[in-house]
């Protein structure tokens, strides 16, 4: 009983402590570097990131959700929704009843994204509160007739010091104050398409530019005052594998290009037969022993990509480093996109701030998790959604968490306790209960013997 009592008190000292740091409004700082691949940690250098991890927490893996791409992780990022949830299926995606088609470079129409509402919609519909964004995929649209306060126009050719410039000043002195912004940057996508994450020579250069890059975002933050009451995300979208032009799928030698359109490549690949449906899916069956063909009513369950019109009829998965291409096409050295179970899909989860612990660990969460939890960190009402708040409740200062292999020692120490308690008073009733042994009787000098 006294265990359990001193394990409720802690939990009430740490929630107070944690209710303590939001005496000013909570503000939080989502930053997204594109393709991280989460054991870029282990295997290369970074002294400001690793620096900022000490003092924070760190998720070394973040299941993202399946395709592995940039806009739909990006959304399923900041609404806690599966692709098939909030509609951003692909990079490229076409809608059979409108027309309408949707790629990286023609993505402003808000017919595409009105699907779900992403948390700087949310925030900014708040009283006394703002939002601001610096490139991240959707926030230069009018999503439900809403854009934030502050947000910059996508253009890759702005550097990352000028997006980190507007941030921070709209972070600092915008009435009323911004208390949710994003950051988004391409790298290391960028290089990692085009030496693939094997090449360590090129990789090292690159990830050292992102951590430098990171180091001038916590100064940043620094010597405007806004270290010490903000809480910064750092994560990304997705990984990245390394590709060869040995493990191609060419799809031209397999269907005629007549008889399907392509809406999506490599290495997930969307197909809408024109005619035959069945007889396209059976083409396509038989092309790769390294590529899955699936008609959308058999896609597993567990990639939760099914249930959107936007997913086209036949849906082709690449095997892990395999490319699909077309004949004449040339493959990257790296991608992503596949399967979103593999390792190699996976990015990492760094956070700072009041709101998080120091110094702690945490093995893996769901990429869907981390928008209920920023809800909860800026106090908002999170949209229906597919995450589960209390996947990350260990990496926040105001909840109570015990992992499994602790409260498994809870309660066999409480057992333990128990028992041997149990055992004692058992054993204390027996000994007062029990009749005393037999002893003889003594006669004084003066009494006489009843039998002689």
């Amino acid at each position: 009983m006294n265990l359990l009592g001193i394990l409720l008190f802690s939990g009430l000292i740490t929630a107070c402590r944690g209710n303590s740091s939001y005496s000013l409004p909570p503000k939080l700082l989502l930053v997204s570097f594109d393709g991280f691949r989460a054991d870029y940690l282990q295997n290369y250098e970074f002294p400001h990131l690793q620096s900022f991890i000490k003092e924070g927490v760190l998720v070394e893996h973040v299941t993202n959700v399946f395709i592995t791409k940039t806009f739909p992780n990006h959304y399923s990022l900041v609404t806690g929704l599966y692709e098939e949830s909030h509609g951003i299926v692909a990079n490229f995606m076409y809608d059979v009843i409108t027309k309408k088609h949707f790629s990286d470079s023609n993505d402003r129409d808000p017919f595409w994204w009105n699907e779900a509402v992403p948390i700087w919609v949310t925030n900014e519909l708040q009283e006394n509160r703002s939002s601001a964004a610096a490139m991240w995929p959707g926030t230069d649209i009018p999503i439900h007739n809403t854009t934030p306060s502050y947000y910059m126009n996508y253009s890759s050719s702005v550097s990352f010091q000028e997006r980190l410039n507007n941030i921070t000043s709209w972070l600092r002195y915008s009435s009323p104050p911004v208390t949710f912004a994003a950051l988004y940057w391409e790298e290391p996508d960028a290089s990692g398409h085009k030496y693939g994450p094997e090449d360590r020579g090129n990789m090292s250069r690159v990830l050292k530019e992102i951590d430098d890059l990171i180091g001038e975002l916590i100064y940043k933050l620094k010597i405007l005052g806004l270290w010490e009451n903000l809480n910064v995300i750092i994560t990304s979208d997705h990984g990245m594998t390394q590709c060869s032009k040995d493990r191609l799928i060419n799809l031209d030698l397999c269907v005629d290009p007549s008889d399907y359109t392509l809406i999506d490549l490599s290495p997930v690949a969307a197909i809408l037969p024109k005619r035959n449906r069945t007889e396209v899916y059976n083409k396509l069956k038989n092309c790769s022993s390294h590529m899955s063909v699936y008609l959308k009513e058999d896609i597993p369950a567990r990639f939760h990509y099914q249930h959107n019109d936007r997913i086209q009829p036949v849906i082709l998965v690449a095997d892990e480093g395999w490319t699909i291409v077309l004949n004449k096409s040339s493959p990257k050295l790296g991608d992503h996109g596949y399967d979103n179970s593999l390792p190699s899909m996976h990015p990492f989860l760094a956070a700072h701030g009041p709101a998080f612990h120091k110094g702690y660990k945490h093995s893996t969460v769901d990429s869907v998790d981390i928008y209920p939890m920023m809800c909860h960190i800026l106090g908002l009402k999170p949209h229906p959604n597919n995450g589960t708040f209390g996947h990350t409740k260990c990496l926040l200062l105001d909840q109570w968490c015990i992992k499994l292999p602790e409260a498994i020692g809870i309660v066999i120490g409480a057992l333990l306790i128990l028992t041997t308690v149990t055992s004692l008073f058992i054993i204390t009733q027996n000994r007062l209960s029990a009749p005393r042994p037999f002893s003889r009787l003594q006669l004084q000098e003066d009494d006489d013997p009843l039998i002689e």
